[in-house]
């Protein structure tokens, strides 16, 4: 299964970085390759802190949970794939909830500008996170998996789905917009990040779902009526490329 995670995420992550440069939704600010280094290399730092971490303590409490029989979605006794899609759609909605969340409180919002502060969105933005921001995330994650009851299988499809998701709505691919509506009916696409990425604060206040659309509706935070060329990426204080240097980036917040 690990094996088949890890072809799906960097095929797809190699395929929307080569039709970023064929088809770009919006003009860059930085060099393409320059931009895709300087996240990746923030986002090797960050991985290297949830090896260390997260990821010993989710296989922990994913086992717990599987043997224990704990959890929301092991009340009932379902058939498993209802179980395992109830638990996914759960992950995603509890993500949205620690997105406003890093959004709304001024400490957490401290490690999160660092993934908005990126000049251009592309689909390495997808994975710039401070690796503060990701180490503080651990309760909510290891919450997530103990209330919600999920299992170790639940766990892999669900980080699956959600890099396939967010490689693509952060990727600057140009999609024909009927096929975008069409889209966004379900899931967050390129246009739709867009907006959630501007440096208007009542824009980016707005579409933070990861992978479903429907908690923006739900919570009426949804907008689809912006145009990609009236939007400008990033946050009011690093608006200039000496601001977003890879030192800068990893050592301001602290």
């Amino acid at each position: 299964m690990k094996w088949l995670t890890g072809i799906i995420t960097v095929g797809t992550f190699t395929i929307l970085y080569v039709l970023e440069k064929k088809r770009p939704l919006r003009r860059s600010v930085e060099d393409h390759e320059v931009n895709a280094v300087r996240n990746l290399a923030i986002a090797s730092v960050t991985g290297l802190a949830l090896t260390i971490v997260e990821n010993p303590l989710t296989k922990l409490l994913t086992n717990f949970v599987e043997e224990r029989n704990v959890g929301l979605v092991k009340i009932g006794k379902l058939p498993k794939w209802i179980e395992t899609s109830l638990a996914v759609i759960l992950m995603d909605y509890t993500l949205y909830l620690w997105h406003v969340l890093t959004h709304k409180n001024p400490q957490l919002w401290r490690f999160h500008k660092i993934h908005h502060a990126d000049l251009d969105l592309t689909a390495s933005t997808a994975i710039r996170f401070h690796f503060i921001e990701m180490l503080l995330s651990v309760p909510w994650r290891a919450a997530q998996i103990l209330v919600i009851g999920v299992s170790p299988q639940t766990l892999k499809i669900w980080q699956t789905l959600l890099f396939v998701n967010i490689f693509f709505h952060h990727s600057n691919v140009c999609l024909p917009e009927e096929l975008e509506r069409k889209l966004q009916k379900l899931i967050v696409t390129p246009r739709l990040h867009g907006i959630h990425h501007s440096v208007i604060q009542d824009e980016t206040d707005s579409n933070w779902s990861s992978g479903l659309t429907v908690w923006d509706r739900l919570h009426k935070t949804f907008r689809d009526d912006v145009p990609q060329d009236k939007i400008n990426i990033g946050i009011p204080e690093f608006d200039e490329v000496g601001d977003v240097t890879l030192r800068k980036m990893l050592t301001e917040p602290i």
